[in-house]
């Protein structure tokens, strides 16, 4: 039973979310409305910062050496405990992952805490973290010292379903080329080395390969360069994959299978390889089910039942599974379109722009700041959050 102290936080939180709904849905809809890819979201980025210097928080812009990157604290204690926003769209499909919910959901709930910083002591961080369609990016920012001196990381995901905890799979990029020699295709065919062959064989070799691999593994790829002229044998090709598994250690296992995948159509067609795994790898998601069933409650107090796992949850990566292997942290979801509706698909961006997902960013956004009270509330839940990190490691 909470006291009733706790409790008045709690509902003064709540309150202080629907007094900047309006604020809230104007962040996420301009960001909606300006997609702006990795490292690119300089709007984006602009609409928040100036948005929690507005709420008193101390912001630092450009950190990492990345410009769109930033750090916004409210206190100067410990626990410290940091709320992540993401704000990066997809080429071409904008924000068909929602990206720009999390941005609001963040800084909403950052907002809405500094009552229960100013009375319980510690501090929150709302961290911008750009790019992590892609590039990475807290992966690049945790190894530049963004989350030194961060005790417990959140962040909410728009989604399908409500749900405390999500699936993250491990996740290597792969870029190879091909370099074989041109010839006339009808006239001097016997001339060329064929290299569009060498790329049709190793996507042959990894359809036979995904035979073998476990159920909770993915590989996929596309060609980006096949040729050029269709009566000229390819000199070059092209093509670009991403890797993933359940955990790091079989990710390292299914890495040389695919790369001998390459290096065997390369040999078979007598072109050279040229590849290159990328700087970035996500590691998995470590959930720590001690805040996701905080969450959970928090949720439910709204009248939303959120489940702990959904075992009907698809498989996808992030880089918020390598802060989750530095502190204790969630990824929870919440639903703001249909089952049955993909991310990553125009449906999914035109939820993202719904009355749905207004009501998701503030939901969310109350969720988070309860949770954050929970935690400033009791050194013995935070003690708790610590022995589940460091026993599941």
């Amino acid at each position: 039973m909470e006291s009733e102290f706790l409790s008045g936080l709690k509902l003064a939180a709540r309150a202080d979310i629907d007094n900047q709904r309006r604020q809230l849905a104007d962040i996420s809809l301009k960001i909606h409305s300006n997609p702006e890819t990795g490292f690119n979201e300089h709007k984006a980025s602009n609409w928040l910062t100036q948005y929690l210097e507005t709420n008193g928080f101390v912001v630092e812009r450009g950190i990492c050496q990345i410009e769109t990157a930033f750090k916004a604290n409210y206190g100067n204690k410990q626990p410290a405990i940091a709320i992540l926003a993401e704000y990066d769209a997809l080429p071409q499909l904008g924000h068909a992952c929602g990206h720009n919910l999390i941005a609001a959901i963040a800084v909403g709930a950052a907002a809405a805490s500094k009552a229960a910083v100013d009375k319980l002591g510690g501090s929150v961080i709302v961290i911008g973290t750009p790019a992590e369609e892609i590039h990475g990016g807290k992966i690049i920012m945790s190894e530049r010292g963004a989350f030194n001196g961060v005790d417990m990381a959140m962040m909410v995901h728009p989604s399908t379903n409500d749900t405390a905890t999500t699936k993250a799979l491990a996740c290597a990029s792969l870029n190879v080329e091909y370099f074989g020699h041109e010839a006339h295709a009808a006239a001097h065919p016997e001339e060329g080395i064929n290299a569009l062959d060498a790329i049709i064989l190793s996507f042959n070799a990894i359809n036979s390969l995904r035979q073998h691999i476990r159920d909770d593994a993915r590989i996929h790829g596309i060609i980006t360069d096949g040729g050029q002229v269709v009566n000229v044998v390819p000199a070059h090709s092209a093509a670009s994959f991403l890797v993933r598994a359940k955990d790091e250690a079989y990710l390292e296992e299914l890495k040389n299978k695919v790369l001998n995948c390459f290096k065997g159509a390369a040999a078979a067609t007598g072109t050279d390889l040229k590849y290159s795994w990328g700087d970035v790898q996500y590691a998995p998601m470590r959930n720590n089910t001690v805040m996701a069933n905080l969450f959970i409650a928090n949720m439910n107090i709204l009248g939303r039942s959120v489940k702990l796992v959904n075992p009907d949850q698809s498989f996808g990566s992030t880089d918020m599974g390598n802060i989750s292997q530095l502190v204790p942290s969630i990824h929870p979801s919440v639903a703001i379109a249909p089952k049955g509706v993909s991310i990553h698909s125009p449906q999914f961006a035109k939820a993202a722009a719904s009355e749905s997902a207004i009501q998701g960013i503030i939901n969310a956004a109350k969720a988070i700041s309860m949770t954050v009270i929970d935690l400033l509330s009791s050194p013995e839940t935070i003690e708790e959050v610590n022995n589940f990190f460091a026993e599941n490691l």
